[in-house]
């Protein structure tokens, strides 16, 4: 009799475990660590599970850190894009699967700094500036025909800069967009000084809330321009180090960082970070260098970098070799200094090394990783 009142009490215990949910500050302080990317199908549960995630993340302060995006494009008609995301709090790549409808057929599709994605051609200029690039926006071309254009996103203007074609009377032409009214306005050309340069190939941009800023990659000559009273400033010089070959400029956290390649194509000597301060841009600090073991990853297998391509969103920093974009360097900005590391890029094989391959940086929310699942846009690889 005591070992069957025993069994049962043992029952009871083990079912009333069971039946005990997580609630309350407990199941918040559980979820504030989970990566964002599983909090999706917690928040499918229960409501009171959906609800402790809506709380967690509002009470708790969470680092979550910026999205990779890298998509791709088949050089010929149909121009089919596929697209991976990199979440590097969880360590996954996720493939996104765009609607086709969403994607319209311009074979060229690009992106000149860190959160715009766009596809031009003499009869079509498409954009997106969603974090998953889920939801593209239709307008007309540029006046001017452009083939390699500088474009950038400031406020409600998408300014379009230079890359024009040969025929074209002014290389250096300017173009605004305005999203709200939906007309292309024109103003004042480039400085002349970008005359031989005036192509997304050999400038490099950079965007705060209220200006669009210009780097001669090699030189280092750097412009702004306002968009509101369509004025254009500078020149600022930010490459005061003669040992630097090509230069890149971003953003992050309202900080312009200057990232300098030294050496020179065939013999990369190091990569450093700068940040740039001062009403003229007079000021620059020093906040880190390349650790030397990836900066041999940057070079890839050809050993060369000709130039970087640099995506930046929060205190990250995505740097990466185009011709060899195998690895991605992460650099992630901590106050004077910055920590490095690296991840290999999933979508580099052998199928995708002759398409067009484009990197850009977002901040993902709860409510876009909602969007993408029920769309069916999402599958962790």
């Amino acid at each position: 009799m005591a070992e069957v009142q025993t069994q049962n009490i043992k029952s009871k215990v083990e079912e009333d475990q069971q039946e005990a949910p997580l609630y309350g500050d407990i199941l918040e302080s559980i979820l504030s660590h989970v990566p964002l990317l599983h909090l999706v199908p917690a928040c499918h549960v229960s409501k009171s599970w959906s609800h402790a995630v809506s709380s967690s993340l509002r009470h708790f302060h969470r680092n979550i850190k910026p999205w990779l995006i890298v998509l791709t494009q088949t050089t010929r008609y149909p121009y089919v894009t596929s697209a991976r995301a990199y979440d590097p709090s969880s360590h996954v790549w996720i493939d996104i699967h765009p609607q086709p409808s969403d994607i319209p057929s311009i074979p060229i599709l690009r992106s000149s700094h860190s959160t715009l994605l766009y596809m031009l051609s003499p009869s079509k200029f498409a954009f997106s500036t969603d974090p998953l690039h889920h939801t593209w926006h239709n307008a007309a071309a540029p006046l001017v025909w452009r083939t390699d254009p500088i474009v950038a996103v400031v406020g409600h203007r998408i300014i379009v800069a230079g890359g024009t074609c040969d025929y074209e009377d002014d290389p250096l032409a300017v173009e605004i967009y305005d999203v709200t009214t939906r007309t292309w306005d024109t103003c004042d050309s480039m400085p002349a000084i970008f005359k031989d340069s005036a192509a997304s190939t050999w400038l490099s941009v950079a965007v705060d809330d209220s200006k669009m800023y210009v780097t001669e990659k090699i030189s280092g000559v750097t412009y702004s321009f306002d968009p509101n009273s369509k004025a254009w400033f500078g020149p600022y010089d930010l490459l005061t180090d003669g040992s630097v070959f090509s230069s890149v400029i971003g953003f992050a956290n309202g900080r312009l960082i200057l990232v300098g390649a030294v050496g020179n194509a065939e013999n990369l000597m190091g990569v450093k970070v700068w940040e740039v301060k001062g009403a003229s841009l007079e000021r620059k600090e020093m906040i880190g260098e390349m650790p030397a073991e990836m900066a041999e990853k940057l070079k890839g297998e050809s050993g060369c970098v000709t130039s970087i391509g640099m995506s930046c969103m929060g205190n990250s920093v995505c740097l990466h070799n185009p011709a060899e974009p195998a690895e991605m360097i992460l650099c992630e900005l901590e106050g004077v200094g910055c920590r490095w590391g690296s991840v290999h890029n999933d979508v580099v094989n052998d199928g995708s090394r002759m398409q067009r391959l484009v990197v850009t940086c977002s901040n993902v929310g709860l409510p876009d990783l909602h969007k993408a699942v029920q769309v069916g846009a999402l599958r962790i690889v």
